[in-house]
């Protein structure tokens, strides 16, 4: 977004321009329709990333050269970098890209990007393109109005190419008329001081338009003119080249420290191979020459040999850079830092992972991860235990029996610094997440807010549980001490089993496996409940601490069952359709305990 400072004299300089020629008009329009195409090509591809996109880049990422291949393909369909810039951010942002991976998708957006310039300069130059822009406009308006959701990115993406070719006949004519008034050629600067001065320029066009495949047709159209040298407009696409980085940088503002070193990197290689391409410049364009001259380009047909150009300086920019992945990435590691704060913030979610559902419900499903261990954390320590105790694969019951002494830990803190801040990010965003009921993602989404509740609830219920439990704990009733020690020790072997669920392969769990827990709190409840009275005719404990295990175990019972639906989403949620399948069979309270009671009767029968 531009600088409220900026838009004015952007604008004073437009209205500058109307009035010293009309047919600088004609350029300004064909510069501003060629960038609604763009955004509405960008919008088209965007109804498509609903899972296709996505699961597209995470199947092309697992290797270098597919990571360079997936940024050449998506950046020569959609014809935009910067589409392919965000997307590599979200999902970087969201844990679904390393960082050399995410590098060499750059790598290979950069290369995508020399596409337009082949088709401006090879196709769009020679062809009256606004014959084809019109019936693309027609039927893309026609698909607009339709309601599939496909048929209308369709829709988008036809009226996008109308007026990307409308846009380019416009600059097209607009140049063609503008030089019989204005001769812009006559400003050409030699020399080193020319490079960087056009190479500024450049830079500064490409901002502004936040659009190096504009620059670069602008750049094509004015050197097709004969509005600008040859030399110059090698330099100017040196500097949108460049100049596109921006996009990138803007999207990573909102990101984690993995989408700034992403934007960082973006940044690095396009200004490391522009300034060698500047110095380079005498041996390019010999090479330019050479390469021209075997492909059949004519001697005078410079705007093919600015897209042989464009080419060549990326090319040479990837071979230098693509051995120094691994180097940049722990330079960046090391420059950009995590951030340390004592109130936990959201890693994965960012404002751009919005606009892609499937990116979207895994940054989600991340962070509220993060949620789980920080909700598991404070009830293991709230109850007076460790992690170590807990997940050891020993008995629980002799090493806490043997405590002697219950360090309290104040819930209420550890909840408003652990967790408060990401569930509200959390529920804030899936608010955000503007998808209709009909795509699986939303559902899903619905899911796992109901998971993060259901995390907080588990917290909730381990604070009304740890006055008490603290209490008795150190009581000199044996009786009142052992039964707390039970009710914690089942809530930590409820957690050592959620534990090896998480740790298993995806498709080895199952939603079903959780009624078998289920079941059993529900036969351990109403065996604990008769305990409890019997200790009390026996004398063993007081009614005062009777009354409070009844309640406390309920807390339990609140605690296992929260934390069990949090699992279902969290844990066994990986295969929509499965799933799908496995929440239709799976079983409600009441159904397990019309089970648990024919299973009671016939043991009576028996």
């Amino acid at each position: 977004m531009l600088r409220k400072s900026l838009l004015p004299s952007i604008f004073v300089l437009l209205a500058y321009g109307f009035w010293l020629s009309p047919d600088f008009k004609a350029i300004s329009a064909g510069v501003a329709i060629f960038l609604f195409g763009m955004l509405a090509m960008e919008e088209g591809f965007r109804a498509f990333s609903g899972g296709v996109l996505e699961s597209m880049l995470k199947r092309s990422t697992d290797r270098l050269w597919k990571s360079l291949g997936f940024g050449f393909l998506a950046t020569t369909l959609m014809q935009s970098s910067s589409l392919v810039s965000v997307i590599s951010i979200s999902f970087m942002s969201a844990g679904l890209l390393g960082l050399s991976e995410g590098i060499g998708i750059i790598f290979g957006a950069n290369l995508g990007t020399t596409t337009g310039a082949w088709l401006v300069a090879g196709f769009g130059l020679k062809v009256k393109l606004s014959a084809y822009a019109m019936p693309m406009l027609v039927f893309g308006v026609i698909l607009l109005f339709q309601k599939a959701s496909n048929l209308k990115g369709i829709g988008y993406v036809l009226v996008g190419l109308g007026f990307l070719f409308l846009g380019i006949h416009y600059m097209k004519e607009g140049f063609d008329a503008f030089k019989d008034s204005f001769d812009l050629a006559a400003y050409a600067v030699p020399g080193y001081k020319g490079l960087f001065l056009y190479a500024a320029i450049g830079i500064l066009a490409t901002v502004v338009m936040q659009s190096s495949h504009a620059a670069l047709v602008l750049i094509i159209t004015a050197l097709a003119s004969g509005q600008i040298s040859y030399e110059n407009a090698l330099a100017l696409a040196i500097g949108a080249n460049i100049g596109t980085t921006i996009t990138a940088i803007i999207g990573a503002m909102g990101a984690n420290a993995q989408g700034r070193r992403l934007a960082g990197a973006h940044l690095f290689f396009n200004v490391t191979t522009g300034v060698v391409a500047i110095f380079l410049m005498s041996p390019l364009m010999l090479a330019v020459d050479g390469i021209s001259g075997w492909l059949g380009i004519a001697v005078d047909n410079y705007t093919l040999k600015l897209a042989v150009f464009h080419s060549l300086f990326n090319l040479l920019g990837v071979a230098l850079m693509l051995p120094l992945i691994k180097q940049m990435a722990r330079l960046l590691n090391r420059l950009i830092k995590d951030t340390v704060v004592d109130i936990d913030q959201p890693q994965y979610i960012v404002a751009s992972a919005v606009q892609f559902p499937d990116t979207a419900v895994e940054a989600v499903r991340q962070e509220t991860s993060r949620v789980y261990d920080h909700g598991r954390d404070i009830i293991i320590s709230g109850l007076g235990m460790s992690k170590a105790q807990v997940f050891a694969e020993t008995d629980l019951e002799k090493p806490l029996n043997a405590q002697n002494k219950i360090v309290r830990v104040d819930i209420d803190d550890l909840y408003r610094r652990r967790i408060k801040g990401l569930f509200s990010a959390i529920i804030a965003f899936i608010s955000e997440a503007a998808f209709t009921w009909k795509e699986q993602q939303s559902g899903t989404l619905h899911w796992m807010r109901d998971a993060n509740t259901s995390i907080v609830e588990a917290v909730k219920s381990c604070k009304h549980l740890q006055k008490n439990m603290l209490r008795y704990l150190v009581s000199d009733n044996y009786h009142i001490r052992r039964e707390y020690n039970q009710l914690r020790i089942r809530v930590a072997l409820l957690l050592r089993r959620l534990e090896q669920i998480r740790s298993e392969h995806p498709e080895e769990r199952s939603l079903l496996g959780l009624d078998e827990i289920r079941l059993g709190l529900l036969e351990w409840n109403k065996k604990q409940s008769l305990r409890y009275y019997q200790l009390i005719r026996e004398g063993h404990i007081t009614p005062e601490m009777g009354s409070s295990l009844i309640n406390d175990s309920g807390y339990v019972a609140d605690i296992h069952s929260n934390l069990l639906a949090m699992a279902a989403t969290l844990f066994t949620d990986k295969e929509r359709n499965r799933s799908a399948v496995e929440r239709s069979l799976s079983l409600d309270d009441a159904e397990l305990n019309e089970i648990l009671g024919a299973a009671e009767q016939a043991r009576r029968v028996l």
